[in-house]
């Protein structure tokens, strides 16, 4: 009996000893505290805590210690430099989306950061990457419904009004919308290119994709065709003013399918009013086809069906 108390002792002590090594007592705190795992004395020697921790690749451990500089020291400089790295944890995790949301809260939080011009090219870049197609991955992050380029590129462009990524940001802004059918909000944004960036290397791109989007909206020849018209317009003004420029070749292909559509909205017409025997009608409009559309695919048929009701009389 008397030997299992003196080692009950002596277990006591050790483990009293043992933990006497890790734990502290801090009187500030009234806590017992393990230095290995307390927050460092200032800032500064936790940011390098972290980073070497980053550098190691270990990356959770990494999160921890940035995340632990975050909430005991907010306002320092390093809370900047400790969000900055939290983005790119997610980035390098692939976690596209959560990398933009932690990147841009350096932008938010600490303008003062001299990441911010990185910062913006890295949310651009993750926007194209999403743009490509890329498959969106967040956790414990409710994903826009739309493609979150389209966030993104927006908050580029109010990150930097007229930085170097700003007009780019906006005029592929208009190229998502486009790709997503919604062409008067995509025609807004291309517009913006021309308004507010008049020296940028956009310029033309954005007056050609204006001229698509109105072909684009433009309705079936068996509607009003004056969508038709004025994209025809816009893609006229746009070869006038590009003539050299390599996208003038794809304008003017465009300008021939919109004669084609403008000629089959005037021949559709004239069957209509020769079905109705108004034959006066008819003729004015076929011959609208035959004279104002001679390389159309509807001239010929016009054609014909003048000559047809020229042997009926």
């Amino acid at each position: 009996m008397r030997r299992v108390i003196f080692l009950s002792i002596l277990t006591i002590l050790f483990t009293t000893n043992l933990a006497s090594a890790f734990w502290i007592w801090t009187p500030k705190t009234g806590k017992w505290v393990n230095p290995k795992y307390a927050v460092k004395p200032t800032p500064g020697e936790q940011l390098d805590a972290a980073l070497s921790l980053y550098e190691e690749d270990r990356i959770k451990e990494a999160r921890h210690e940035f995340n632990r500089l975050l909430k005991h020291y907010p306002k320092s400089r390093e809370a900047a430099e400790a969000q900055y790295y939290l983005g790119a944890i997610e980035e390098k995790s692939s976690r596209l989306y959560e990398a933009y949301l932690a990147y841009q809260k350096v932008i938010d939080k600490y303008p003062f950061s001299s990441r911010i011009k990185e910062i913006i090219e890295k949310e651009f870049e993750i926007a194209e990457k999403f743009m490509q197609g890329e498959k969106r991955k967040a956790l414990g992050v409710a994903l826009p419904v739309e493609n979150p380029a389209i966030e993104i590129f927006r908050q580029v462009i109010d990150n930097s009004t007229y930085g170097p990524r700003a007009a780019e940001a906006q005029y592929k802004l208009g190229l998502i919308l486009k790709s997503l059918d919604r062409l008067l909000e995509a025609e807004e944004e291309f517009d913006k290119v021309i308004k507010n960036y008049p020296q940028s290397e956009w310029i033309a791109a954005a007056e050609f994709q204006i001229a698509s989007c109105r072909g684009s909206i433009s309705p079936s020849p068996d509607y009003d065709q004056e969508a038709t018209r004025e994209a025809k317009k816009k893609f006229e003004e746009f070869v006038l003013a590009h003539p050299d420029a390599a996208i003038s070749r794809q304008a003017e292909k465009s300008i021939q399918e919109l004669k084609e559509r403008e000629a089959q909205s005037h021949y559709d017409i004239a069957v209509f009013y020769e079905k109705q025997e108004a034959y006066k009608a008819a003729k004015l409009y076929y011959d609208t086809v035959i004279k104002d559309y001679p390389g159309s695919s509807w001239a010929d048929k016009a054609l014909s069906k003048l000559q047809a009701m020229e042997q009926k009389k």
